[in-house]
């Protein structure tokens, strides 16, 4: 393994029959499927290079750039819906039938999701905040409303308030950090994929949608969930208070919840030693008998 993992050096191709996905690859051992969250400007490497070479001592690391994201090919989906079809594709493409997840935000959500519906292909789960349903806090949160005021009006500044609010330090939002998610939230097909998922008029026939829908939603189905969970999240968050947790900390049978003080939604970042710690720790440990 390099002793530098580079965005050059870990990047691949996997053709599929509803376009390329491409994705970062380093290390060697079990596979450790990594979900990158949403939000302008993500990418998988952006959510996780900073964690990449810590888990490839130890796993097959396999960081997933979803469709409709301006990595991957892009998709007519929500990209939301898209992506748990990615996932499938993706393991099926590399010939893998079990596989660990660490999934961020809406990465959590999805692997979550994927973990429900095929329970054999998902052995421990790791999610970073986003999971679960508010009980005490707002709905949607305050980074979420400044998602959604950066996805109808895409202004610099705007995309500044953003950031701030996924830190409890603002110090992380770098003069690098705004230029890197700037030029790629600003992408046409990108931010055309954003108006889809947070644009207002979206959020708001979503909301109707899911007033009218008879499939309950996602989170009430976390009692069925197989596979061992861990569960991670800033204490500071504020795009997914902490609230969040009680009800996946309570319903998902095989459970731990690791809460990190200081720190907002970007637990992988901000509390970066301690998270990795604490994950690996989690993934590595032998099964009771």
């Amino acid at each position: 393994m390099p002793t530098e993992l580079t965005y050059e050096s870990t990047l691949r191709e996997l053709a599929t029959d509803q376009g390329v996905l491409r994705y970062h690859e380093a290390g060697e051992g079990p596979p450790l499927l990594m979900l990158h969250g949403s939000g302008p400007g993500v990418t998988g490497w952006r959510n996780f290079r900073g964690n990449l070479a810590r888990f490839a001592e130890h796993f097959r690391c396999l960081v997933l750039e979803f469709p409709g994201f301006g990595v991957s090919d892009p998709t007519d989906e929500h990209p939301m819906m898209a992506a748990g079809g990615a996932i499938v594709r993706f393991l099926d493409g590399l010939n893998l039938g079990q596989v660990d997840v660490i999934g961020n935000s809406m990465g959590g959500i999805i692997g979550a999701q994927a973990a429900l519906r095929h329970p054999d292909r998902v052995r421990r789960l790791v999610t970073i905040g986003g999971i679960g349903q508010s009980i005490f806090s707002p709905s949607p949160g305050e980074g979420i409303k400044l998602l959604m005021e950066f996805t109808d009006d895409p202004t610099r500044e705007g995309l500044i308030r953003w950031l701030r609010s996924m830190v409890y330090d603002p110090r992380l939002v770098t003069e690098e950090m705004i230029e890197e998610r700037w030029r790629q939230a600003t992408d046409p097909d990108t931010l055309a994929s954003a108006r889809r998922m947070y644009g207002s008029k979206a959020m708001a026939a979503r909301a109707k949608a899911m007033a009218r829908s008879d499939e309950p939603p996602y989170w009430t189905m976390l009692h069925k969930l197989k596979a061992k969970t861990l569960i991670t999240w800033g204490r500071d968050d504020r795009v997914s208070p902490v609230d969040m947790v009680l009800v996946p900390m309570r319903t998902i049978p095989d459970v731990q919840v690791n809460i990190f003080p200081n720190c907002g939604h970007w637990v992988m970042i901000e509390q970066k030693s301690a998270w990795e710690s604490a994950v690996l720790a989690f993934l590595t440990r032998k099964d009771d008998a």
